[in-house]
């Protein structure tokens, strides 16, 4: 935070706001390379399910009503996430739930390095080795 001091808003808004725009950016790709992308996409909305679940939400319906609040054509909000503490708001900013961007942004960052390694691996060792 000293070097750093930017943050962003927790609860799993930032990583459903980034899931949104990652399958905006889906829809203009073609072939094949657009599910690796929608893969992507879902891997980010599995940090506020996770924590839907881990609440006591039914959080499927949960995480697609707090999209749905996102793109609200009329009032878009990035800072809707899960309430986790029944505060009666799902907007982050107003219960003051934040996170480092530093730290996210290197979360982020570490998850995406170590599922290229392990894509990696699989090139390395052909399916005739398995035998």
């Amino acid at each position: 935070m000293i070097k750093d001091n930017n943050v962003v808003c927790g609860g799993g808004s930032s990583e459903l706001a980034c899931a949104i725009k990652v399958q905006e950016e889906a829809d203009k790709i073609e072939g094949v390379e657009q599910y690796a992308v929608r893969a992507f996409a879902d891997a980010l909305e599995d940090i506020p399910m996770t924590l839907a679940e881990n609440s006591g939400l039914a959080a499927i319906e949960y995480v697609q009503n707090l999209k749905k609040l996102q793109q609200d054509p009329q009032n878009p909000c990035p800072f809707i996430g899960v309430d986790c503490m029944s505060a009666g708001t799902t907007n982050m900013g107003e219960q003051g739930i934040y996170e480092s961007v530093a730290s996210k942004k290197q979360q982020l960052q570490l998850a995406t390095q170590v599922v290229k390694m392990i894509l990696k691996i699989d090139d390395v060792i052909a399916p005739q080795n398995y035998e």
